[in-house]
């Protein structure tokens, strides 16, 4: 994926911890799924989904390989087509607010050697607010400015992003999403590929951005990162297992439900025999 191609749908400006709270101020719910089916091809990739994300919380989606997380952010943009269901956004069809939605996609899916600096990605979050031909105005250039900062990446606003560490990557696109004026964000496996220290930076900004009433939807693999970075869970497995609190999310039956199926592994899956002995 070249970086001159949006990953983030267009937006208006009128957008604006161990344990944390969805702000009192925010209405109920954001995101509404009801009875959602997606499939690729003949093969239901989400089926018969319903549930709520509510206003200004952290919602980590979870589930194993193939259990409709990406597709289910993709749908929200329109990207794929609803074979059953609605998804609505408040009250109203979501491509009838898309200024009010920003998308990072997967890290692998983008082209890091992209010869573009950290200013000129972040002033990408303007463009759909132009219109043909025209130019960034100053009020562009202090909304780009901003996110620069809110991000931390004034000092790294001329170097090229191929020279940028994973953690100092993500926070790119993360501005280029603010710079459009998003309020929800939905977010791709945004720790994948991370060490430690982004991973723990990333869960700040999040929990940070929940705190000023701004939604995160957020697919994520690691269930420790999920219990400790997130308020919400919504686990998947093609189906809905469960949405709720994350701690109860992510109990030991949902999580044998969604990744093991009733299943359990065998000591000796492959019925091997041993042949060396080891010293004890």
């Amino acid at each position: 994926m070249g970086l001159s191609s949006y990953e983030t749908s267009p937006l208006d400006d009128s957008a604006k911890v161990q344990a944390f709270t969805v702000p009192a101020h925010a209405p109920h719910h954001i995101l509404r799924f009801r009875n959602v089916t997606v499939c690729h091809g003949r093969t239901p990739a989400l089926e018969g989904v319903t549930l709520d994300i509510p206003c200004g919380s952290s919602t980590a989606l979870l589930g194993p390989n193939g259990a409709g997380k990406s597709t289910l952010l993709r749908a929200i943009l329109g990207w794929h087509p609803l074979v059953t269901g609605e998804i609505l956004l408040g009250d109203a069809h979501p491509h009838h607010q898309l200024p009010r939605l920003a998308y990072l996609p997967q890290r692998q899916s983008i082209d890091w050697d992209f010869p573009i600096t950290v200013r000129a990605v972040v002033e990408q979050g303007r463009y759909p607010s132009l219109r043909f031909f025209q130019r960034l105005s100053a009020h562009d250039h202090q909304r780009v400015d901003r996110a620069l900062d809110e991000l931390g990446l004034v000092e790294l606003a001329d170097r090229q992003i191929s020279q940028l560490s994973g953690g100092q990557q993500q926070r790119v696109f993360l501005a280029r999403a603010l710079a459009q004026g998003a309020d929800i964000f939905l977010l791709d496996e945004p720790f994948a590929g991370l060490d430690l220290l982004a991973c723990e930076e990333l869960t700040h900004l999040l929990r940070t951005w929940v705190m000023q009433g701004r939604t995160v939807l957020a697919a994520v693999h690691d269930l420790a990162l999920a219990r400790s970075g997130f308020n919400r869970g919504v686990l998947l497995d093609t189906t809905l297992v469960a949405a709720g609190p994350i701690a109860e999310v992510l109990s030991a039956d949902n999580i044998d439900r969604a990744f093991r199926r009733g299943r359990a592994a065998r000591q000796n899956p492959l019925h091997l025999s041993r042949t060396t002995e080891f010293p004890s």
